[in-house]
């Protein structure tokens, strides 16, 4: 009997697919607004899915056929948007690309794409793309066709022959085409790379089903209702947007991009005007909204989650007071984004060294475990916030893998879990502190040290904008921290001001031993290269210099 049921059910089980939520969208929010862009752009959710319709189709007529590659070079725009289901519906995959990648490095991601056909790229950007394609084809490979996405007063002239226009392809299409829904829902949707702050950024696969499965997750774990108002500040390209692109037509929401997503002015305007709920991103948006001089009070609840390396507790508490829900996030690529969401509270917590405090029981119902682990015997830590293990996760919202690394993969799933390559320890009631990366962790005379830890210290010193602690080796190979400070505009100290500060807040093992000042070298997304420090170190003595 129990046989027969399941084999029952084989034949009435659909491919769980993201298409799916645009398909309801067009049906049960058909006129309710679905994008708006720089205010003179309006869709509504059946306009979406209509103009999805007809770019897959069109995808199909240019030759994309399954399993091919679809790249997109764009800022948050409708047709960033839309190409994040006319892609998946032509049966392609979509792998949205960092803009802000150099020409170099983007022709390098592109030919890790092997089977990318065609990239759709923003006007904007034509130029790195067009210096891209020519450094494939000095290779002797095909580059990928190119889409130009022009806006509404944007020309751009002098384009090469062959060139698309993607107004002109959308026209192509047929409103009738029949969806390419996926067969099995682990077939890949999209590829993400990473931010390549360790070098060249590694391609990311996601499926249909952990991308359907995480949008369902994203709803409790930013505390999401129906109707929201998003604001496009997380960039589309990055876990796609952390899996909001396919959550809003689920929940009927309407989707606010603005072109230049970094201005207070916008932010604030988004938020009166649109009556914005949700908006996410990198940190500096903390930063961004509680520099503002002029910030009228709003009347309805505005949630704000970031996740990265945080600014300091005067910038989180300032965003607090204006009357945000600031919410600190955990995750990664690999991971389809922030897995881990918690409220930050006013004056949460005055204890520094606890600056990346990550609370039990806000792991969502689709990351099914987490655990602070030893990573070669496999077993948890103890409960002692003292004892260093590696942060792991095992659940239903995992990447597939990385693409055409199968070695690599196979070891960041070793033994079931996805290793995280996070230091971690575990408290007594069961929740962790995450403490650094494993790459970036430094032992001292045999003690470790966290330099997120110490960045945290320093980051709430008042003279400080940016830091980077790594790990330098002085006298007889002892490695001890180094810290690179950048100072805010007008400010001046010396480097015993700042060690003294870091006395003041550290344990002495944790003390950096020397201080630099300067800029930090920064990767196209905004994160510290510390690999080039650490060279830097390496190969002139950078930090023993100034002992």
């Amino acid at each position: 009997m129990k046989e027969d049921l399941v084999e029952c059910s084989k034949g009435l089980n659909i491919p769980l697919t993201p298409v799916r939520f645009l398909e309801r969208a067009a049906t049960l929010y058909g006129d309710k607004v679905s994008i708006i862009y720089n205010d003179h752009v309006r869709f509504s959710w059946r306009q979406t899915y209509e103009r999805c319709v007809k770019l897959a189709s069109a995808l199909v007529n240019l030759g994309i056929s399954q399993g091919d590659i679809v790249a997109t070079l764009a800022p948050n725009i409708p047709e960033q948007y839309e190409l994040h289901f006319g892609v998946p519906m032509a049966g392609a995959i979509i792998s949205a690309l960092n803009p802000k990648l150099d020409a170099t490095t983007l022709a390098i991601v592109l030919e890790q794409l092997e089977h990318c056909k065609i990239i759709f790229v923003d006007y904007e950007f034509i130029d790195f793309a067009l210096n891209a394609t020519k450094l494939i084809s000095q290779k002797k490979l095909k580059p990928p066709l190119i889409v130009l996405i022009q806006d509404y007063d944007k020309l751009v002239k002098d384009l090469p022959q062959g060139t698309l226009i993607y107004d002109d392809v959308l026209e192509k299409g047929q409103s009738d085409f029949n969806i390419l829904m996926p067969s099995n829902e682990c077939e890949p949707i999209s590829v993400n790379f990473t931010s390549g702050s360790t070098g060249i950024p590694k391609g990311v696969v996601y499926s249909h089903r952990s991308v359907y499965l995480n949008s369902l997750a994203t709803i409790t774990r930013f505390d999401v209702k129906t109707m929201p108002v998003f604001l496009w500040t997380v960039d589309m390209f990055r876990c796609n947007g952390w899996c909001f692109i396919w959550l809003m037509p689920l929940l009927g929401g309407t989707n606010i991009c603005v072109r230049d997503n970094f201005s207070a002015k916008n932010i604030f305007d988004a938020i009166y005007f649109h009556k914005v709920t949700h908006f996410c991103g990198a940190p500096i948006l903390l930063e961004i909204i509680a520099n503002c001089d002029v910030v009228k009070p709003f009347s309805h609840k505005v949630s704000v989650t970031v996740a990265g390396i945080l600014p300091s507790f005067e910038i989180l508490n300032r965003a607090a007071e204006i009357g945000f829900d600031v919410n600190i996030g955990y995750g990664m690529t690999e991971v389809l984004g922030p897995v881990i969401v918690r409220k930050w509270r006013k004056n949460f917590d005055d204890d520094v060294t606890k600056f990346n405090y990550v609370e039990e029981g806000v792991i969502d119902f689709m990351m099914v475990e987490v655990d602070v682990k030893e990573p070669n015997t496999m077993k948890s830590v103890p409960s002692d916030g003292k004892t260093i293990g590696e942060i792991m996760f095992k659940g239903n919202t995992l990447m597939l893998g990385y693409l055409k690394s199968s070695k690599v993969s196979d070891e960041a799933f070793r033994d079931g879990w996805y290793r995280t390559r996070d230091l971690g320890v575990r408290l007594p009631n069961g929740s962790f502190i995450l403490k650094d990366r494993a790459k970036d962790g430094i032992y001292c005379k045999g003690e470790f040290v966290s330099s997120l830890e110490v960045e945290g210290v320093l980051m709430n010193h008042p003279k400080v904008l940016k830091v980077a602690v790594v790990g330098g080796f002085g006298e007889g190979l002892v490695e001890s921290p180094c810290a690179i400070v950048k100072l805010k505009e007008g400010c001046s100290a010396n480097v015993e001001d700042i060690i003294k500060f870091c006395e003041d807040h550290l344990d002495a093992h944790m003390v950096p031993k020397s201080v630099v000042f300067g800029d930090l070298p920064l990767n196209s997304t905004g994160k510290v290269q510390k690999f080039v420090i650490r060279e830097k170190i390496k190969s002139n003595g950078w930090c023993d210099s100034i002992n």
